[in-house]
């Protein structure tokens, strides 16, 4: 069981909840107008573990055969066969159980919202079948992360918390399109969607920065009069956009070779990064 249960953590990217995370860890900040209490930050953490866990199972379900007609994907565990489908079952249900734990946990709107949230980062993997704009729906299941944790610490939903959830629908739509290109040519001949299969990579390249160009507007809006930022917050929103740019930069219509680069460690920078200016300016400015 241990090494079936590595397996699928290595099959699943367990790293890959950074991507997430900080906007949960930051939205608790805000929310909280300094340090949280411990245990909610605690519980916040199992849940955002809980959802993206059972999320990436039930993807890993549902597109088993998808995977493998994909050259990129064809060594996950399912199509290759290290796991079999009960196994991946058996995970999704003990970490969506895991995830409505925590909720509950943490008080009586999150608890009741949490069926909600797994039926949308659920959703979320069927997108792909019948619209191109499945990237949104991506975008609105991570979103979940920086609203549920103002639910965690307010037990309320804000127009702050709602304010940096559209900023990583935009951020999320913008560097899902930047990775879809990599799998036009498997999209077309599984009878799949994204935007770069219907438009073309170049016309893709191009949504994908003016959906961060309005992640920047986003978190600009942020600095309103009732939220508790200031010129520290400021210089975490301007290494964004000088990240996001520099990730633009890497990705050419006719040379796709470091959207990997782009994807995984620039992405991962400026998740931990605007938390950590977002903490400096809630706690210590």
């Amino acid at each position: 069981m241990p090494t079936k249960l590595a397996i699928i953590f290595s099959d699943i990217k367990i790293q890959h909840t950074v991507f997430a995370l900080p906007f949960a860890v930051m939205s608790a900040f805000l929310a909280a107008e300094g340090f949280p209490e411990t245990e909610k930050l605690v519980w916040i953490i199992v849940c955002m573990v809980g959802a993206r866990s059972a999320a990436m199972a039930f993807n890993r379900i549902v597109d088993a055969r998808f995977d493998k007609e994909n050259p990129r994907t064809q060594d996950r565990a399912l199509p290759s066969g290290k796991i079999n489908a009960g196994n991946y079952a058996v995970f999704l249900i003990a970490s969506s159980a895991l995830f409505v734990f925590a909720a509950w946990m943490l008080n009586s709107l999150a608890f009741y919202l949490s069926p909600v949230a797994l039926a949308i980062v659920f959703f979320y993997s069927l997108t792909k079948r019948f619209t191109a704009f499945s990237h949104f729906w991506l975008g609105l299941a991570i979103s979940i992360a920086p609203v549920g944790a103002w639910v965690a610490i307010r037990e309320e939903i804000s127009f702050t918390s709602l304010l940096l959830g559209a900023a990583v629908i935009c951020w999320l739509i913008g560097f899902d399109i930047l990775y879809a290109c990599l799998d036009i040519e498997a999209d077309r001949a599984n009878r799949l969607h994204s935007i770069p299969e219907r438009f073309g990579i170049e016309t893709a390249l191009k949504m994908a920065f003016a959906s961060h160009a309005v992640m920047v507007v986003f978190l600009l809006v942020l600095l309103e009069p009732t939220v508790l930022l200031g010129w520290v917050y400021l210089a975490g929103v301007a290494l964004v956009a000088g990240l996001l740019a520099y990730e633009h930069s890497l990705i050419k219509k006719d040379d796709l070779s470091k959207v990997n680069m782009a994807f995984f460690n620039v992405n991962g920078i400026i998740s931990i990064g605007l938390m950590a200016f977002v903490i400096v300016d809630c706690v210590w400015v």
